[in-house]
């Protein structure tokens, strides 16, 4: 089954599920690894360090079930500051799905985020399954995959056509509270834990376009199983969100690149399609509540589709 048929699957409606061989526990690092493998056999092309990063965003937000001790669905439900929670990783092994264990999972996962405003990413085509648990579509994220058509050309990729003064350099040479700051305008809620990890981590390479001292772009791009995934990619114009993802892009082995792109966002569409990338599926950002007040105009790719 494809991404967009598991991403946040909808409900499984089956038979009852015999509780009595079925328990819900937090997720141990074996079982962070196990999470990424199936969400990476689902063709869901996970990050190959995410989890390092995923796991002191919150550390009690990943749910295992087990069938007679043995891992068969999890669910993760993230917990961001003193307000906002995302949920994600909803999955059922296929010789379960249609039993009932997805739902058993799914109940915990929300009590965990109850009285939060609550975010999740899931296929358009079940988008009535989780207003039934009371989401409402915010808008879609679009990947767009491909190698950057603009990427052979050097005066583009230096960042040339986003004006003067502007300098692309490694996010580690920056003041990490600056970071988090510019990283807050883009995002619900406080997650500096989470930063810090998702743009150090070994393999990957974190960029900040700074004009003045000031940032007025991020992107980091992380090795995958298959395209390498870039996320975030904020940015203040269309020309600097380009010169970040050429440079980004010279990061990935063979070229090639996916990014999550909000098509609320016209200018981020755009730039992907003129950049030669393809639309390959596309989620549904859905919130329990009222869309947060974020700076979706300087959303060119999304962080992640598990973790918001």
């Amino acid at each position: 089954m494809a991404e967009q048929d598991l991403l946040c699957a909808p409900f499984a409606s089956g038979t009852t599920p015999d509780m009595t061989a079925f328990e819900i526990n937090g997720a141990s690092a074996a079982d962070m690894a196990l999470i990424r493998d199936w969400a990476d056999e689902e063709g869901w092309n996970p990050g190959d360090s995410d989890r390092f990063a995923f796991a002191v965003a919150d550390p009690g937000g990943f749910l295992v079930g087990r069938l007679g001790g043995e891992p068969v669905a999890c669910v993760s439900a993230v917990r961001y500051g003193a307000g906002f929670g995302f949920i994600g990783f909803y999955i059922a092994r296929p010789e379960v799905r249609g039993r009932g264990y997805g739902i058993q999972l799914w109940r915990p996962g929300m009590e965990r985020l109850d009285g939060r405003l609550v975010g999740l990413d899931g296929v358009v085509e079940q988008q009535d399954n989780y207003r039934k648990s009371g989401f409402r579509s915010a808008w879609n994220n679009v990947r767009h995959e491909g190698v950057p058509r603009a990427a052979a050309d050097p005066a583009r990729g230096s960042g040339s056509g986003a004006g003067a003064g502007l300098e692309i350099v490694d996010v580690s040479t920056l003041p990490f509270g600056q970071l988090a700051a510019y990283d807050r305008r883009f995002f619900p809620a406080p997650r500096d834990a989470f930063l810090a990890a998702w743009v150090g981590l070994p393999g990957r390479t974190g960029l900040a376009a700074v004009r003045d001292g000031r940032i007025e772009g991020l992107g980091v791009i992380r090795p995958c199983s298959g395209a390498s995934r870039i996320g975030p990619l904020y940015a203040a114009s269309p020309a600097v969100a380009e010169a970040l993802l050429l440079r980004l892009a010279e990061h990935a082995p063979d070229g090639m690149v996916a990014v999550d792109v909000p098509d609320a966002h016209p200018a981020a569409t755009a730039l992907s399609a003129r950049l030669g990338l393809t639309p390959t599926f596309e989620a549904a950002r859905m919130y329990t509540g009222r869309e947060p007040d974020v700076d979706l105009t300087g959303v060119y790719g999304v962080t992640s589709l598990e973790l918001g």
